[in-house]
């Protein structure tokens, strides 16, 4: 009997030492079980839970369940990516972007070219709102992608062109005989990760996207009522949407034909939302050199450049600018402006041109370049870089993973720096802003207690005709009922959905465990 005893209790000891799994005492036990009743959860029987949850002030740990496993964290990856950023190029610097004369004036012409240079500024103005940088929480770089109804700011794409092309006529610049250049020599352009447009380039303009307003007519079978944004003679726009039945479903279809020809074909339902698409742009410095030379005519400056392709792309060497006159500028909000758009709408090209910033910073012109130098960053707060694996700054790279515990070391490392404060107030808010404002109602215990990034990352099973979540994540800080600090990380990697089961779940379900979490840790 003693012996049987004995053997009992190692099997207990076996069971509770297991790697990964969490470890119950007294205090907790009514935690772990609740947290325990939801992952464990049938739904998840094929999938892998990552959690770490410690409390702020002393490092303890809260809760466990796989902590050094390499997970896919989707866009929890912007949390790395924003906090280098934030460290290596400061919350409050900002770009300005130059605009340059290489010629000379012959009265009031210019016999030479106007050349913009420029210096990767995120916003470019697009979000320019009553003297403030704004987002909506559907952004509308998502609007291709199936999740939600993307929303456009009020705002004026155009306005940092318009405010160059201006200071060019104050100049006293009324025509320019030579080309219109947009010298985009700052870092090599490269390829993002993630929906929406991934053409990373140093200059962006609108997010580097056209959008498209779908509106529905006032009866059905009319034809729909389509505008552009911003609207220019480089790119044709190609529509045929109807106005179809009222409570109907939306059928957009989007059939790029050329780099800047797009055929719209489809139906809006009778009395529906108005729908957000976007083209996105391949060619962002062409994209920008048409739009300014339009900017330049609204001015009054006779820019006889045609618009389509430049003539001549001569630049002046890097180091020549200094010699040339410079006529205007444009400088952009404080980086931190852009980091809050990116971390609380999960801003995929922000995200993905953040490392060629840094890079740029440091002398470099590749992402690459900069994502070791983000390496050099996370070692020094704390994170134990054989737990992290980034191929791009957005999230969805084959190449990005992380562990639990090096996020918490991430979170750690950052509440010791002065910047704590503006990248805890630049994820979105449970319940409030950005992706996590419908993850639980207003009546949640959790609602306004949780700072979190989310992340999500999706397959289509083809084979089964369903979606794969490959991932779903959050992780950030957060404070219980009974006034307890907590930083969170919550990752779940491959959840085959069912058939009609969107990803929309397993985002309450991390609410959920936010508010158990809320509710249970004293």
């Amino acid at each position: 009997m003693l012996r049987a005893s004995f053997l009992y209790a190692g099997l207990i000891a076996c069971i509770v030492a297991l790697p990964g799994r969490a470890q119950p005492n007294a205090s907790n036990s009514e935690l772990y079980k609740q947290i325990e009743k939801v992952i464990d959860a049938p739904a998840y029987r094929h999938a892998t839970w990552g959690i770490l949850v410690v409390n702020a002030k002393t490092g303890e740990t809260v809760y466990e369940r796989n902590p050094e496993t390499m997970f896919a964290p989707a866009s929890v990856t912007k949390l790395f990516t924003c906090a280098a950023a934030l460290i290596a190029l400061g919350e409050d610097s900002t770009t300005k972007t130059k605009v340059f004369q290489n010629g000379k004036m012959v009265g009031d012409t210019l016999r030479g070219d106007l050349i913009l240079v420029a210096a990767g500024d995120l916003t470019f103005g697009s979000r320019f709102k009553d003297g403030k940088t704004v987002f909506k929480d559907k952004d509308h770089t998502y609007a291709n992608s199936g999740l939600g109804d993307s929303e456009l700011t009020d705002t004026d794409p155009l306005y940092a062109l318009n405010a160059l092309a201006k200071q060019v006529k104050e100049a006293g610049i009324n025509q320019i005989d030579g080309e219109i250049l947009i010298d985009d020599r700052l870092f090599a352009r490269t390829r993002g990760s993630g929906s929406g447009p991934d053409t990373i380039s140093p200059i962006i303009i609108n997010d580097n996207a056209v959008d498209i307003l779908i509106e529905p007519s006032q009866k059905a079978g009319d034809p729909a009522k389509i505008t552009t944004r911003p609207e220019s003679g480089f790119y044709q726009v190609d529509a045929l949407v109807t106005t179809g039945p009222a409570k109907s479903a939306p059928a957009i279809q989007l059939l790029p034909v050329s780099s800047n020809q797009i055929a719209i074909r489809g139906r809006v339902p009778e009395g529906g939302k108005p729908q957000v698409r976007i083209f996105p742009v391949e060619e962002p410095a062409l994209f920008t050199r048409a739009l300014f030379i339009e900017a330049l005519r609204r001015n009054n400056v006779k820019a006889t450049a045609p618009i389509l392709r430049p003539v001549n792309t001569s630049f002046p060497a890097k180091d020549a600018y200094p010699s040339l006159t410079q006529i205007a500028s444009f400088t952009s909000p404080p980086l931190k402006e852009a980091i809050t758009v990116t971390l609380k709408v999960s801003h995929n090209l922000y995200a993905s041109t953040l490392p060629c910033l840094m890079a740029a910073s440091r002398g470099f012109t590749t992402a690459e370049a900069g994502l070791r130098e983000e390496r050099k960053i996370l070692k020094e707060l704390g994170v134990d870089i054989n737990q992290v694996s980034f191929g791009g700054g957005a999230g969805g790279s084959p190449a990005d993973f992380v562990t639990p515990r090096a996020t918490i070391q991430l979170l750690q490392g950052m509440t010791k720096r002065e910047e704590w404060e503006t990248y805890k107030n630049a994820l979105p808010v449970l319940g409030v802003d950005g992706t996590l404002a419908e993850a639980v109602s207003s009546s949640s215990p959790a609602h306004g207690k949780v700072f979190a990034k989310t992340g999500t990352l999706v397959w289509f099973d083809a084979a089964n005709d369903r979606l794969f979540l490959k991932s779903k994540a959050l992780a950030g800080s957060m404070t219980t009922k009974s006034g307890t600090p907590l930083l969170i990380t919550l990752y779940v990697n491959n959840v085959p959905l069912p058939e009609g089961v969107g990803i929309t779940r397993e985002g309450k379900i991390l609410g959920k465990l936010c508010e158990i979490l809320h509710e249970t840790v004293p």
